[in-house]
């Protein structure tokens, strides 16, 4: 047995018990809001907003004075509210706009691929709880006892975006999160760290995948991290090139598959087809904005929002009162602290962060399914749901049905979206589906028609009313990825966007009838 091994398991062991402990989640974010407010107090922000009022009121008063006082004056932003007043000064190079010093680096970001880039900052701050956070998800692999002890010697493999940065002004360095983060990767990590540094520098998608394929055989790979669906075309390409039954062949000691970005369920059924043997799941939730949440135990419902990393969260009901039907936010929306929140209600998250996001509209939606361990889900995101006639689909419902579906028809679904159509006074749906494999697209129609009535009470009334006609269109999975790589979207962060609205669905259209399927 390792000895190394032995002692990192141990160690990880003992930490994953503290982390465990019984959670205050309010007083951790009370003082994460301190910490944040302390910091950017004589930043142009926290000068305008009265940073140093609402700090008094933290620090001296225990009832809840001080949110009322910071929600009050500090108005809620989204990206392009946050970016024309304050970020794009911090792009331009002036420092202590909304964070403390210079920012050198931002994340560019759209999301989904239906936006321009967005510019977010990552300040040193933010790096740092990236790589504390990082470190915590670790240690809680201390709570999964099937884990052998010389596991902790493996390999890492993280498929990330380049990180070869592109230059911007003086000093300013933009690129995928993910390769901003693996190019600050500590010294110590770095013998575990795979693809190394010259493979995480190269840029075109396909030449990096060619490139690990080639070196796959001289891993030892324990842990896989990054989106799905990247990561099964690598594994993928590498059973094809060396003619393998599944991946356990060329990495036999292969564990962990820390997964992010998608809900994994969709593809869980052909990502397991290239197994040999089950591995243990980990949920994650890093965005551009910060490191979320990730789960923390076995067998947990959610992921554990990370209360002391930087981040101060707020939730907003996700519902009519708070939100117009194209998902856009209110000007003064009912916001709510965590000890506020109920299991089972639908949340967008509004965020203040050590990288100068302030009760910022992240995009996402979750729902809390452990108040008690603040263990939540994604359920969507805030304008990637269908409401056309009050139907109120979410990505979730969307999420189950299609796993439902695929697994009563024995198929892996690769990708998927959904796009809304209008006919005359009365409304319709449109998927397509990804798949390599044979399906009556009518039968698969109908099941997840069927399955969306049991999932969602509006969806069925609708379905009798003005939600009149479900179409589906089955296409080869490679259609989806050529549409990401025409964007320039292959690999990284980057993820097919489940709805398609407005000129989205022109835009979808077009290329379909380019490819020959419309």
């Amino acid at each position: 047995m390792a000895i190394l091994g032995s002692l990192l398991k141990g160690s990880i062991k003992l930490s994953a018990r503290l982390q465990l402990k019984k959670l205050n989640p309010a007083k951790l974010q009370k003082k994460t809001l301190s910490k944040l407010l302390s910091k950017a107090c004589f930043t142009q922000f926290g000068e305008k907003y009265g940073f140093e009022e609402i700090l008094k009121l933290a620090i001296y008063d225990d009832s809840k004075a001080y949110y009322e006082r910071f929600k009050a004056i500090v108005p809620v932003h989204d990206y392009e509210k946050m970016y024309r007043e304050w970020w794009q000064k911090a792009r331009n190079g002036e420092k202590n706009v909304t964070w403390p010093g210079r920012v050198k680096h931002f994340a560019l970001s759209s999301g989904t691929s239906d936006a321009a880039s967005k510019f977010i900052p990552i300040t040193k701050s933010m790096s740092k709880a990236f790589q504390k956070t990082s470190i915590r998800q670790i240690i809680s692999l201390g709570n999964y006892p099937q884990l052998p002890a010389n596991l902790y010697e493996k390999g890492f493999l993280m498929l990330g975006g380049s990180t070869d940065l592109v230059q911007h002004g003086e000093g300013q360095l933009m690129g995928d999160v993910s390769g901003i983060n693996a190019k600050q990767i500590p010294f110590w990590f770095q013998a575990y760290y795979k693809p190394g540094r010259e493979i995480a520098r190269m840029r075109d998608w396909e030449e990096k995948l060619e490139k690990i394929v080639e070196e796959a055989p001289a891993w030892d790979i324990g842990f896989l991290a990054g989106v799905p669906a990247w990561l099964q075309i690598v594994m993928e390409r590498i059973i094809e090139r060396y003619n393998l039954d599944n991946i356990h062949d060329v990495w036999p000691n292969l564990s962990v598959f820390g997964h992010g970005g998608v809900s994994f369920e969709p593809y869980k059924a052909g990502f397991e087809k290239l197994l040999g043997r089950p591995l243990v799941y980990i949920d994650t939730y890093l965005a551009s904005e910060g490191f979320i949440a990730y789960q923390n135990r076995p067998d947990a419902e959610g992921m554990q929002l990370a209360l002391n990393s930087g981040i101060f969260f707020e939730f907003v009901p996700f519902n009519e009162q708070n939100f117009d039907d194209d998902g856009n936010l209110i000007a003064q929306p009912q916001t709510l602290m965590i000890d506020e929140v109920e299991e089972g209600t639908e949340y967008a998250l509004l965020i203040s962060t050590c990288a100068g996001a302030w009760r910022y509209l992240i995009g996402d939606t979750i729902k809390f399914v452990n108040k008690i361990k603040a263990e939540i889900v994604i359920t969507g995101r805030t304008k990637h749901y269908l409401s056309l006639c009050g139907e109120h689909l979410s990505v979730e419902n969307m999420n189950k049905a299609v796993e439902l579906s695929a697994a009563e028809l024995g198929i892996s679904v690769r990708e998927f979206t959904i796009a809304g159509i209008k006919l005359g006074n009365l409304f319709g749906h449109h998927w397509y589906i990804g798949t390599d494999d044979e399906v009556d697209s009518a039968l698969l129609c109908q099941k997840i028609d069927g399955h969306l009535h049991h999932l969602n009470d509006d969806y069925g009334v609708e379905r009798k009313h003005a939600l009149k006609e479900i179409q589906l269109t089955v296409l080869p999975a490679p259609i989806f990825y050529g549409w990401m790589e025409q964007k320039g979207k292959m690999g990284g962060q980057h993820k097919f966007p489940r709805v398609l609205k407005k000129n989205l669905i022109t835009d979808w259209q077009n290329y379909l009838r380019q490819q020959g399927f419309v």
